[in-house]
C-alpha cells in the first residue's frame, strides 16, 4: 500500500514506524524503574536480612509464630467473608439493572459507584458516625424508646468492618457483573423463553453460566481489595484486629522491625500478584463477546411483582448508600446543644494555642498542593505511556501494558514502606524532600491516568495520522495538534482521578509525610485517635469534605460522559 504525495509515492508502513514511540516509553520506565522496582527489589533484599539474631529468617517466622498465623488467618477470613456478602448484596440489585427500566435508573446507577471513589478514610468515619456507639442509630433509638433500647457498640468488632467492605466494594461487582451481564444476554434467553423455559430456569441453566466467569472476576478483585485493607482496619478494627497491611505499618513503624515488615510485603505482593494474574485471566474469558447482535434485554416492570421488586432494590440501595454519607454529615453539625457550624470552623482556629498543633486547613492546604504535583506528573507520565501503548502491538502491548498496570496490583502501604528503606540514602535521598509525598501519590494515580486516556488514543483513526504525516506534519506536530486536542475530554478525567486519588490516599501516606506536613486522611486518623467531642466533630468535618470533594470529581467523570469502564473493569 502507498500513500502518494505530488512528488512521491511513500510507503504507508514507513510511516507508522517512524516517529515517538521510543521517547514516549523512555518517562513512564524511568518513573517505575526508581519509584517502584528499585523499592520492591529493596523490601526483597531486606525481608531477607536478619537482624534479631535468631535462627530463622523473618520470612519464616510468618509460619511458625502464632500471632502472624492470626494476622494472615484473619486477613483471609475477613476478606472472603466480605466478598460473599458483597456478591450476595450487590447480585439483586444487578439483576433489576439489567433486566427493567424504570424512571432515575441512569442517576442511581452512577450514584451507586459514589462510595468506591470515596477514600478508605472517609468510609470507615461514615460507618463510625452511623453505628458508633455514638452513632445516628443510636441516637435515633434513644430519642425514641428513652435509652430503653441501643445498639451494641459495633467499633472494633468485624460487623463493622465487613459492613464497610460491602458498601466500598459494591460498585465493583455491580459495574463489572452487569456491564457483561447487559451484553451477554438478549437472544439466547428470548430462545429459551420461546422453547417454554421458566424465567428460574434460564437464569440458572443459560444465565448463570455465562456470567459466571465475570462474577469469579470481580469477586476476586473485591477479595483483593479487603486483603489490601488499611484505612477501614486501622479506623474500624482498632487493637483488636490487625490484617497484613496493619502489621506492615506496626512493625515498621511502632516496632522498628524492618526484616518482618518487608517479609510480610512480599508475602503481600506475591499473593496479590497471583490473584491479579487469576484476575485478568477471567477478565479475558469474561470479555469474550456472543456472535448474536445484542439485543437489549431491558423491559418496563409491568406486573406488581416485578414492580415491588424494583421499588425494594432501588429503596434498599438508596438507603444502604445514603445512610453512611448522611451520618457523616449529621455528625459533623450536630452537638449537645443542637445544629452547629462550630465543627467546621474549628478547622481554621488553632484551639490549643501551641506551636506544636498543626491546625486541620493547614491539612486541607497540604492535600491541595501534593495533590497538584500528583496531577502534573501523573499526567506527564500517565499520557506518555498511553501515546507507548497506542502505537504498540504484538509482544510490545502483552508485556508493557501490565508493566504500566503493577502499582495497581501492589498496596499503598508496602509501597510507602518501600519508599522509606530505599529512598532514604544517597543516591536517592529523598526522605526529607517534599516531592516524597506527590511521587508516592502519582504512583498509584497515573495507572488511571492510562486507563482514561488509551481507549480514546486507540479510538483515534490511524489514517487520519497517516494523512497529516503525508502533508508533511512531524510526528511532534501530529501529537501536539491533533491526537492531544482529539482526547482533551479522556485527560480530563484522567486529571480529575488523579486528584482525587491523591487527595484521598492513606495507606502510602502514613509512611512517607512529616508529622508537621499531614495530609486530609492523616488528620482526619489524628482526631479520631484523639478524645473529645470536639476532635470527633472535626473529624466528621474534614470527612465529609473530603467525601464531597472525591464525590464531586467523579460526577464530573460521569457528566462527561467518557466510556471507559471497561477499561477499569
Amino acid at each position: 500500500m502507498y500513500l502518494e504525495t505530488d512528488t512521491m509515492k511513500i510507503p504507508a508502513y514507513k510511516i507508522r514506524k517512524t516517529g515517538l514511540k521510543p521517547v514516549f516509553l523512555v518517562l513512564p520506565l524511568i518513573f517505575l524503574g526508581i519509584f517502584y522496582f528499585y523499592p520492591v527489589i529493596k523490601i526483597i533484599l531486606v525481608s531477607f536480612s536478619d537482624t534479631t539474631f535468631s535462627t530463622t529468617a523473618p520470612l519464616k517466622q510468618i509460619f511458625l509464630k502464632s500471632s502472624y498465623l492470626r494476622v494472615l488467618g484473619f486477613t483471609f477470613f475477613q476478606a472472603f467473608i466480605s466478598s460473599i456478602l458483597t456478591l450476595l448484596v450487590a447480585l439483586p440489585c444487578t439483576y433489576v439493572f439489567v433486566t427493567y427500566r424504570f424512571p432515575g435508573k441512569s442517576f442511581l446507577n452512577a450514584f451507586a459507584t459514589v462510595p468506591f471513589v470515596l477514600p478508605t478514610v472517609v468510609v470507615a468515619s461514615a460507618f463510625n458516625a452511623l453505628l458508633g456507639n455514638d452513632g445516628v442509630i443510636n441516637s435515633i433509638l434513644a430519642k425514641v424508646t428513652g435509652s430503653l433500647l441501643q445498639m451494641p457498640d459495633l467499633n472494633h468488632t468485624l460487623i463493622i468492618i465487613v459492613a464497610a467492605h460491602v458498601f466500598f466494594n459494591f460498585a465493583v461487582i455491580f459495574r463489572i457483573v452487569g456491564g457483561f451481564w447487559s451484553e451477554a444476554g438478549g437472544s439466547i434467553e428470548e430462545a429459551a423463553a420461546v422453547l417454554g423455559a421458566t424465567p428460574a430456569e434460564t437464569f440458572i441453566k443459560i444465565t448463570l453460566p455465562i456470567i459466571l466467569p465475570s462474577i469469579y472476576a470481580s469477586m476476586l478483585l473485591v477479595f483483593v481489595f479487603c486483603f489490601s485493607s488499611f484505612g477501614v482496619i486501622m479506623i474500624l478494627g482498632g487493637p483488636m484486629f490487625s490484617t497484613i497491611e496493619v502489621e506492615i505499618y506496626r512493625q515498621a513503624v511502632h516496632l522498628f522491625n524492618l526484616p518482618m515488615a518487608a517479609s510480610l510485603s512480599v508475602l503481600q505482593i506475591v499473593f496479590t500478584f497471583l490473584i491479579m494474574w487469576i484476575y485478568t485471566e477471567l477478565q479475558r474469558r469474561s470479555s469474550i463477546r456472543l456472535i448474536e447482535k445484542k439485543v437489549n434485554i431491558e423491559k418496563t416492570p409491568c406486573s406488581g411483582r416485578a414492580k415491588c421488586l424494583v421499588l425494594i432494590v432501588c429503596v434498599s440501595m438508596i438507603v444502604f448508600i445514603i445512610s453512611p454519607l448522611f451520618a457523616l454529615i449529621y455528625k459533623s453539625v450536630i452537638a449537645d446543644h443542637g445544629l452547629t457550624i462550630q465543627f467546621y470552623k474549628g478547622l481554621f482556629v488553632n484551639r490549643t494555642d501551641s506551636i506544636f498543633f498543626m491546625p486541620p486547613l493547614n491539612a486541607i492546604m497540604n492535600s491541595l498542593g501534593f495533590a497538584g504535583i500528583t496531577l502534573l506528573i501523573s499526567l506527564i507520565i500517565g499520557i506518555s505511556a498511553s501515546l507507548y501503548l497506542a502505537e504498540s502491538k504484538g509482544i510490545q502491548l502483552k508485556i508493557m501494558d501490565p508493566l504500566f498496570m503493577l502499582p495497581l496490583s501492589t498496596s499503598a502501604v508496602t509501597l510507602g514502606f518501600g519508599f522509606i528503606i530505599a529512598l532514604d540514602s544517597p543516591p536517592l535521598n529523598l526522605r526529607n524532600s517534599l516531592l516524597l509525598i506527590p511521587l508516592a501519590h502519582s504512583l498509584v494515580a497515573f495507572p488511571f491516568v492510562v486507563r482514561a486516556v488509551l481507549p480514546a488514543l486507540r479510538s483515534i483513526p490511524a489514517s487520519l495520522k497517516e494523512a497529516a504525516i503525508m502533508l508533511g506534519a512531524s510526528r511532534v506536530t501530529v501529537t501536539g495538534k491533533i491526537m492531544l486536542p482529539l482526547i482533551q475530554r479522556s485527560i480530563i478525567v484522567g486529571a480529575v482521578f488523579a486528584l482525587t486519588i491523591s487527595i484521598g490516599e492513606f495507606g502510602a501516606t502514613m509512611f512517607v509525610a512529616k508529622p508537621q506536613l499531614p495530609t486530609m486522611p492523616l488528620a482526619i486518623y489524628r482526631l479520631l485517635e484523639q478524645p473529645g467531642a470536639e476532635n470527633y466533630g472535626q473529624a466528621m468535618a474534614m470527612s465529609s469534605i473530603l467525601m464531597i470533594v472525591t464525590a464531586a470529581g467523579f460526577l464530573v467523570i460521569e457528566k462527561l460522559g467518557i466510556n471507559n469502564r471497561n477499561e477499569f473493569a
